[in-house]
């Protein structure tokens, strides 16, 4: 009889353990789970970040190519209107006679 008692109190000793130790690892599983979650959230973040810095440096890239462009229109322009102009000429005739 007390070897039954024993017994079934070392049964339900390692019940309760094998319990504890599956909430336990149910709870590791949890944490595991949830950190993922937020790693897996902060990764699609960053992704949609990237993908906003990159469209911002593609538009500055056009914009740079068309302000690139402009200059050059008006650098002519100003080269064009600087040798029509007498006032000019004159002081490019007399750096050269020096």
């Amino acid at each position: 009889h007390f070897s039954r008692k024993l017994s079934s109190k070392l049964e339900s000793a390692h019940s309760t353990m094998m319990n504890a130790d599956m909430d336990a690892v149910e709870a590791e599983n949890q944490v595991e789970l949830e950190e993922k979650t937020r790693l897996i959230n902060q990764v699609l973040e960053l992704q949609h970040t990237l993908e906003d810095l990159s469209a911002r440096v593609d538009a500055v890239k056009e914009e740079n190519l068309k302000l690139k462009s402009e200059n050059q229109v008006l650098g002519q322009y100003i080269e064009n209107l600087m040798s029509a102009s007498s006032v000019f000429q004159t002081t490019d005739t007399k750096s050269k006679r020096k």
